[in-house]
């Protein structure tokens, strides 16, 4: 049948083309069916070696020590937040000695491992025991679980002080133009128009730092803290089963896996506006 003289005739459909298989595409197949395999042996394991006897004694255990690891990360998370307000300031400040103090905070605590920050704390200021006694503070210091949040306040901080600055700065500066061309007090401005956008590029840069502090947390566990990973390490010394470290991992997985779709879910929430 041919086309009247004048009509467009319909285009046809290109045929679709497979992919070919690249070498890149052939090793990511090759792993994928590696980490699958160690998924099922890992199960398997579990299967096999489980000891409802020993999931009774120490489940109760591993919940505490959850509970523990939730509150060290949520609160140093929060204390973090309010700190890391005035060193963003001081990051963004024209003035030099805030600006080189804010980037000194946030140089050390950046370049070195939590780790070692911890062990700074917990057991380098036992050695000034006197002087923190003579100002009160030692009642403070001497408790593991104080020292661990203390640290990590500190560390979470010099880390959100970069989001918040980054964020800030990525909202264009048309934007406090406008504010200012309308009258809009700076503070005002700062709550009402800055902020709301700047959270949106922060949002993920901000999941990411709890995530971090979720696994991070673990390291506690060194300095006698009974978070999650320290009632793992209590119940393998007492059992010597190797399936204990995988309930722990199991757990964190699960953990960060809710995280994750919170943040999925607050995203989609602030940016319904962006979507057509």
């Amino acid at each position: 049948m041919t086309a009247a003289p004048g009509s467009l005739t319909p285009a046809e459909r290109p045929p679709v083309q497979k992919a070919p298989w690249t070498h890149q595409r052939t090793l990511g197949v090759v792993l994928l069916c590696i980490w699958a395999a160690l998924a099922l042996a890992v199960a398997a394991f579990m299967v096999e070696s489980w000891n409802p006897t020993l999931f009774e004694r120490y489940a109760p255990r591993y919940m505490s020590g959850l509970w523990i690891t939730i509150q060290l990360v949520v609160l140093s998370v929060i204390f973090g937040a309010l700190l890391s307000i005035p060193i963003a300031y001081g990051r963004m400040s024209e003035n030099r000695f805030l600006s080189a103090l804010a980037y000194a905070y946030v140089y050390f605590f950046r370049g070195t491992p939590l780790l070692a920050q911890t062990f700074l704390i917990y057991y380098g200021l036992g050695s000034f025991r006197p002087e923190l006694q003579a100002i009160g503070l030692w009642s403070f210091f001497r408790d593991a679980w104080n020292c661990a949040l203390f640290a990590f306040t500190l560390n979470t901080a010099a880390y959100q002080a970069e989001i918040l600055r980054g964020a800030i700065g990525s909202v264009g500066r048309g934007q406090w133009e406008a504010a200012s061309a309308l009258g809009i007090p700076k503070l005002l401005a700062i709550r009402k128009i800055i902020i709301p956008q700047a959270m949106i590029v922060a949002l993920r840069p901000y999941g990411n730092e709890v995530i971090l502090m979720i696994k991070g947390s673990a390291i506690v566990a060194i300095i006698t803290v009974f978070d999650l990973m320290g009632e793992t390490r209590r119940a393998y010394s007492q059992t010597f089963d190797f399936q204990t470290y995988i309930w722990a991992a199991l757990i964190y997985l699960a953990l960060v896996e809710l995280l994750r779709n919170l943040i999925d879910l607050i995203e989609k929430r602030i940016t319904r506006h962006l979507k057509r």
